[in-house]
């Protein structure tokens, strides 16, 4: 996939994060933003919130929730999401000092553990968040993962998200840069061919057994 896809230097941080503490507050924002809308949306809720100078957990953390959902408006159920940013910002204040990087610098199963207890973060973006935001290598089962999988004979649309998880860390063993960018790479496959209506023709996956139609 990278020889026909190129290197995509996943997570794609803008360049308004001006310290790496900042740039790991946006991953998490982004991590939430993406729940069920395209990156573009993503891409202006985020520049919204930097023109607001809300990418900062004490700025979040005083907003109110109607405000900060109309500034998030462009991301979709912008109400909801704004839920989650709160619930997630107020769970950083009140069990980790305020300190993303205390929560993030965790072990993994105990930093994983701390994630699914926010409301509105399920197991996707939890690890989106410790795979690219902790630089924790566990690798992350989204749509377009599970869509290749699937098409190629690899899973079935019953199997869990721990279970095809499982399977591809049995398969490809911990390495974050590994992670980040096979990861990343599924994403961009499945914008340009495995689609909900695939496009194969080109496809770098096309050799191997698969089935457009599941």
């Amino acid at each position: 996939m990278k020889n026909a896809l190129g290197p995509q230097g996943w997570w794609p941080v803008s360049r308004d994060a001006a310290t790496p503490a900042q740039a790991r507050l946006e991953i998490v924002l982004g991590a939430v933003l993406t729940q069920n809308t395209a990156w573009e949306n993503v891409r202006r809720a985020l520049a919204a919130l930097y023109r607001a100078r809300l990418v900062d957990l004490a700025a979040l953390d005083a907003i109110n929730e109607p405000h900060l959902a109309e500034i998030i408006r462009s991301s979709g159920t912008f109400r909801v999401k704004a839920r989650r940013i709160k619930a997630f910002v107020r769970s950083v204040q009140r069990e980790f000092a305020g300190s993303l990087e205390a929560l993030l610098g965790l072990p993994l199963p105990q930093a994983r553990a701390a994630l699914l207890r926010i409301h509105g973060v399920g197991p996707e973006t939890a690890d989106a968040i410790l795979l690219y935001a902790g630089r924790h290598a566990t690798f992350v089962i989204d749509a377009y993962t599970r869509r290749v999988l699937v098409r190629h004979q690899l899973a079935t649309r019953r199997d869990g998200y721990d279970d095809l998880q499982a399977r591809f860390h049995e398969k490809v063993p911990a390495n974050l840069d590994v992670y980040h960018e096979y990861h990343a790479l599924i994403v961009e496959l499945s914008k340009r061919h495995c689609r909900a209506k695939a496009r194969c023709e080109g496809c770098p996956l096309e050799g191997f057994p698969h089935d457009p139609s599941a």
